[in-house]
């Protein structure tokens, strides 16, 4: 088993990276609690320049879903949740709540903040995406500036349409 990480530099701040036989295993903000798992990896630029590429499309407003290979380690419950969070579109929230009834346990909500919380692939599982049932943001691991700043962009750059997109490549 070929464990490697990465650093990126991402405009919320330095993102770290791990895989597992070319498989995306962590990804989270540098200033975030240091996952263990990553005493036990190599660090290895080269492997991750095509994941880098998706990142920096993502961040640019070019790229709204990943196709970034992923291994994810959960209890049934909390990978229901995780692939919840993969259907809420770009640009878009949902509520615990929502998530909490669309993987069939209405009154899930906190276990579904408990499932968000361990989210071992923040942005590419889009946890950012789930707010609380009055609109307000609550609950990131990364802080909730930086959630705040990613629906932001994601609704910004959902507001420029091809014609904005076309002119400025020009």
């Amino acid at each position: 088993m070929k464990m490697v990480y990465t650093l990126y530099e991402s405009p919320l701040g330095i993102i770290r990276l791990l895989a597992v036989n070319q498989e995306l295993l962590r990804l989270e903000f540098e200033d975030e609690k240091k996952s263990l798992v990553f005493n036990r990896a190599k660090r290895d630029a080269d492997c991750f320049k095509p994941w880098i590429k998706q990142l920096d499309d993502y961040f640019a407003g070019k790229l709204q879903e990943f196709s970034i290979p992923i291994v994810m380690e959960g209890s049934e419950f909390q990978m229901r949740v995780w692939k919840a969070l993969c259907d809420i579109p770009y640009g878009e929230t949902r509520s615990y709540g929502e998530i909490a009834r669309v993987v069939g346990n209405p009154q899930a909500s906190r276990a579904v903040g408990a499932a968000n919380r361990r989210n071992p692939l923040g942005i590419i599982v889009p946890c950012h995406r789930v707010i609380g049932s009055s609109g307000k943001l609550v609950g990131y691991g990364g802080g909730l500036w930086r959630k705040e700043a990613l629906l932001d962009m994601e609704k910004q750059h959902l507001a420029i349409t091809p014609k904005q997109i076309s002119a400025k490549a020009s």
